[in-house]
């Protein structure tokens, strides 16, 4: 069958832009949450993606051009998809999962649903880019910034870490998006790091200090917008803005917590292979692509700003290096959504 007319058999949802649309007719079909039609054979792996859409396409579209191996791509959100994984368990369609923070991948893996990431796969990403286990890798990163409006704050009345945000003389002056799972991972990795009392009572602070925003970008407009002093993001939401227009972005600046600091955590974007595949040895490939040089020079060379996580792969220059952010060392495998879920609701966050 032509693939032309597998593009007839795949029922695409009219929220798909016409980028992704584009993608189509290289190989690649991009799709909702939902099902394909079209048989295994026409759609090559399916890939549930919960990345950037515009980072899955391009990686798929590359890897594809590369190999001639088909990718489908459905698009979801973190936590969405790895309930939707656990749930279907060994009837899952999908080959591969990506998503943007680790705590949807301890998930799966916990509900013991990954294969293991093949070794010479492994050997391309340093051990601080996955999880102990082996069972899934480190595909991209990104690290947890302050970003704060110039005219207000200055070196010396920043916060030093992201606990002091907890104290009363920071209420209702920052915000955050504490219904994403960005945020959700900063809060996993808080626990790892201080445990069960101090995330509670941070938590329970935040519910009284911070002015709520749906989504990242929202929050760093409110701050750039001096609605709130500074606001708890991912660092490309910054570089992303600045790149384009600059709108949402042109009063604040960032400020780097390091010292190892909970507020200076390293978030890693993950892919697993689904060990339900029926396609294990193009799904493998498919992560070694990813995490190789072909891979990772999408990311230095494109417009995601995350960083890149494979051994000697330099990141976009715009970026601070990873080198110079003194973040703490989190072992992914123990980051837990389910506590952190059961945390943030009894704070009254979620």
């Amino acid at each position: 069958m032509e693939f032309q007319e597998v593009i007839m058999n795949i029922s695409l949802s009219a929220s798909v832009n016409a980028f992704a649309r584009a993608a189509l007719f290289a190989g690649v079909s991009v799709v909702a949450f939902g099902s394909v039609s079209a048989s295994a054979d026409d759609i090559g792996i399916v890939v549930y993606n919960a990345q950037h859409e515009s980072l899955g396409v391009a990686w798929a579209e590359a890897f594809t051009k590369e190999t001639g191996i088909k990718v489908t791509l459905r698009k979801g959100k973190d936590m969405e998809f790895a309930n939707q994984i656990v749930q279907e368990g060994a009837a899952s369609p999908a080959d591969v999962f990506l998503t943007e923070n680790s705590p949807a991948m301890s998930l799966v893996d916990g509900a013991g649903l990954f294969e293991p990431i093949a070794a010479e796969t492994l050997a391309q990403v340093p051990e601080n880019f996955r999880p102990s286990n082996g069972h899934w890798v480190g595909v991209a990163a990104r690290s947890t910034v302050f970003v704060y409006d110039k005219a207000k704050l200055n070196a010396e009345t920043l916060p030093k870490s992201m606990l002091d945000l907890a104290d009363p003389e920071w209420k209702g002056r920052w915000g955050a998006s504490p219904s994403g799972a960005d945020f959700q991972a900063i809060v996993s990795a808080l626990l790892a790091l201080k445990g069960e009392e101090v995330t509670a009572s941070w938590l329970k602070a935040m519910k009284e200090n911070a002015t709520p925003y749906k989504g990242n970008s929202a929050a760093m407009k409110g701050a750039n917008a001096g609605e709130v002093e500074g606001a708890l993001i991912y660092h490309y939401y910054y570089f992303g803005d600045q790149a384009k227009t600059g709108e949402n972005s042109g009063n604040v600046a960032q400020h780097y917590f390091k010292n190892q600091d909970p507020g200076a955590f390293v978030s890693i974007s993950g892919g697993g292979v689904l060990a339900s595949s029926q396609h294990k040895e193009d799904a493998q490939k498919f992560l070694a692509w990813v995490t190789g040089k072909g891979g990772q020079a999408i990311l230095r060379e494109g417009t995601s700003f995350e960083y890149a996580v494979g051994e000697g792969e330099a990141s976009h220059p715009s970026l601070t290096p990873l080198s110079e952010l003194d973040y703490p060392k989190v072992d992914p495998a123990t980051l837990n959504s389910a506590k952190v879920t059961e945390l943030m609701t009894a704070a009254g966050l979620m």
